[in-house]
């Protein structure tokens, strides 16, 4: 009884440590038909510090965790190895800042579609944990962006 007792914790405990990141507000920009990349967003928030390492789509063929920052005026976006998930601190993924970018993109991402993520987070002990979220897609208005020119401009 005590064996049983004993695995029935470690079963918990094991399934607590697989709920330790939340995911809320998903969602995947909408794309126009020959359109080959979108972004996918929403909110994480880690119960222990973590990192997002990378993420897979089986709607793209390169699925990067990407940031977005500006540099003498001009927008770049590249992508990062890991993004911190400090203990009990949201992290948005946002157009404009971090996000996943899907890249490849095997058809047209249509308004209303859900798009499945799947998430790789690895904890400070070096576990990973693998998030099935699925995103719906939507339209939304592109950011303002700065040019060298110093002019906004709507993309």
């Amino acid at each position: 009884m005590k064996r049983v007792v004993v695995s029935f914790a470690v079963l918990m405990s094991a399934f607590a440590a697989q709920a330790q990141v939340t995911v809320k507000d998903a969602w995947v920009r909408a794309t126009v038909a020959q359109q080959k990349a979108t972004g996918a967003f929403m909110q994480l928030q880690s119960a222990q510090d973590a990192k997002l390492i990378s993420a897979q789509s089986p709607v793209a063929g390169v699925v990067e965790v990407h940031e977005m920052s500006m540099d003498g005026g001009v927008m770049k976006m590249r992508a990062i190895p890991s993004l911190a998930l400090p203990a009990g601190k949201a992290v948005d993924l946002k157009p404009g800042g971090y996000h996943v970018m899907l890249m490849d993109l095997k058809g047209q991402v249509k308004d209303g579609d859900t798009v499945p993520v799947t998430l790789v987070v690895e904890g400070k002990d070096g576990k990973r944990q693998n998030i099935e979220i699925k995103a719906s897609a939507r339209m939304a208005a592109a950011p303002a962006m700065k040019h060298g020119d110093g002019k906004m401009h709507k993309h």
